[in-house]
């Protein structure tokens, strides 16, 4: 390919039932967009193939565009040692320390990077999105779980693939069981799934976590009293994390950051009311939506490229 062309990133974010990816130029400009089924159904094996099938068909595409791909990036729900470019473990696709890295660079020709979903996610939030300018910050992404990228000086932080899971911060010793195998984990209490679960076991009819949110508007009591559990919960993350880490803003996505200031009002009304020496923390919902996982794989694409 001719070296004057403009340059391109692949990118996938891979989940349980598709993966999203495309073509992203050096700006974080999204080019071409596409879905694939990610066939986990049919064994991490041909999840892996379908992978090295995405990023050679965009490889194509960026061709047809008349691009110059320089790396990709692929970035995966589980345990993900990015330093050493291993899945220790997805639950989702059923991989254990498998290279993934090197047998996507091996089978695509091509520079590869993976990485954790979420905190890609963050990555790119603190890049493009709402955590922009600060380099100390956390990103929550309150779904059917809870997950947490942690930024700090400007960087996520991996822990070897197990850092941020504060989702699985205990909170309520001896409460719901969750499916790490403990039980009063904060999403047992503050996820999507278990705001729209608690609500439902309480009033007897099935409720999703955004009806939950407009009966809050309307002070339904029952929904006030599962929120407010919630809020509580995620204040008492938010404050550990704030004695540690001492992040200058935390960026709040997912399913159950839709609800907007009926979430984020309250729980920057509790934090602050609790914070003593703490730094000062500034709470913001994310900015890119369901686009965050892309581009944060578009970020360490760009890492993995040997030119840019």
């Amino acid at each position: 390919m001719p070296e004057s062309r403009e340059s391109c990133v692949v990118a996938l974010d891979v989940g349980g039932t598709r993966m999203k990816a495309g073509l992203v130029g050096p700006d974080a400009r999204i080019i071409a967009e596409r879905l694939y089924d990610t066939g986990r159904a049919d064994g991490p094996a041909a999840v892996t193939d379908r992978i090295v099938g995405a990023v050679r068909d965009l490889r194509g595409q960026a061709a047809e565009h008349g691009l110059r791909p320089t790396g990709a990036g692929v970035v995966i729900p589980g345990i993900i040692d990015e330093a050493e470019g291993v899945v220790r473990s997805s639950a989702n696709i059923g991989w254990t320390d498998f290279p993934l890295r090197d047998h996507l660079t091996a089978h695509t020709d091509m520079p590869v990077e993976i990485g954790h979903d979420v905190r890609a996610g963050g990555l790119a939030e603190s890049v493009l999105g709402a955590g922009k300018g600060e380099s100390d910050l956390l990103f929550l992404a309150l779904g059917t779980g809870i997950a947490g990228a942690m930024i700090l000086e400007g960087r996520p932080f991996s822990g070897g693939g197990y850092g941020g899971e504060i989702g699985h911060m205990l909170i309520d010793p001896g409460g719901y069981p969750c499916g790490c195998g403990s039980r009063g984990c904060l999403e047992t209490v503050a996820s999507a799934s278990a705001v729209g679960r608690r609500y439902s076991e309480r009033a007897g009819a099935r409720t999703a976590a955004h009806e939950v949110a407009a009966l809050v508007e309307a002070c339904e009591p029952t929904a006030l009293g599962v929120w407010t559990d919630a809020v509580e919960a995620l204040a008492t993350a938010i404050l550990a994390y704030m004695t540690i880490c001492a992040p200058a803003r935390v960026v709040i996505g997912g399913g159950l950051a839709q609800s907007g200031e009926t979430l984020l009002s309250p729980l920057r009304d509790l934090v602050t009311a609790r914070t003593t020496y703490h730094r000062p923390v500034e709470i913001v919902r994310a900015s890119l939506g369901d686009r965050a996982g892309l581009l944060g794989a578009a970020l360490l694409g760009g890492a993995a490229a040997p030119h840019r």
